[in-house]
């Protein structure tokens, strides 16, 4: 079965808030009760996270449907970014259609943010002449490269190079081994 990079991105979240959500101090309040710095539901039906001596939080039934959906998509492009390992297929530069998603985010942090510099490294499995490797990850990362520019990216942002079958991720003659030196790593400066 396989899950397209949204449902992931969409599944760590949750897993994330699930985890933030059950979280507590521990702490022991002089009646014996135990204390929280999360209040699972108010009486309103939105959640209410406090901080802080004073009592205050932020609650959920404060944040209008817009900021709500801004926020989840916010935290859904971070975890897109977290992504920066692209594969390919034997013997093709074609960016491959689940990867798309996560290059978009890419070009738009680097599109909202000018000073931030990447380098695209390309690599290959070992089949083929060093010589034809090393082409083969140039245009690897030359892919990565245009697709990041049309999509927002400032060309100067942008640095490829390309080791060819020199740094494999992972060592041995296999598919499964090929398949994961078939790449482009982001490598934000």
């Amino acid at each position: 079965m396989k899950f397209s990079v949204q449902s992931k991105a969409f599944a760590m979240l949750l897993s994330v808030g699930l985890v933030a959500g059950c979280s507590s101090t521990g702490d022991t309040m002089e009646d014996g009760t135990y204390g929280s710095d999360v209040a699972a539901i108010d009486q309103e039906g939105g959640s209410t996270v406090y901080g802080g001596m004073d009592g205050e939080g932020v609650s959920s039934s404060d944040l209008s449907d817009d900021q709500r959906q801004a926020a989840q998509q916010e935290a859904e492009q971070v975890a897109l970014r977290n992504i920066t390992v692209f594969y390919f297929d034997f013997d093709t530069s074609e960016i491959k259609q689940e990867a798309r998603d996560v290059l978009i985010a890419h070009a738009r942090f680097l599109a909202d943010n000018p000073r931030q510099n990447v380098r695209l490294e390309g690599h290959t499995d070992e089949r083929g002449t060093k010589e034809y490797n090393l082409a083969l990850g140039e245009r690897r990362a030359s892919a990565i490269q245009r697709f990041l520019i049309v999509n927002g990216a400032s060309r100067g942002q942008l640095e490829t190079v390309s080791y060819g079958e020199e740094k494999p991720a992972v060592h041995g003659s296999s598919e499964s081994a090929w398949a994961q030196n078939r790449r482009v790593e982001l490598v934000f400066q």
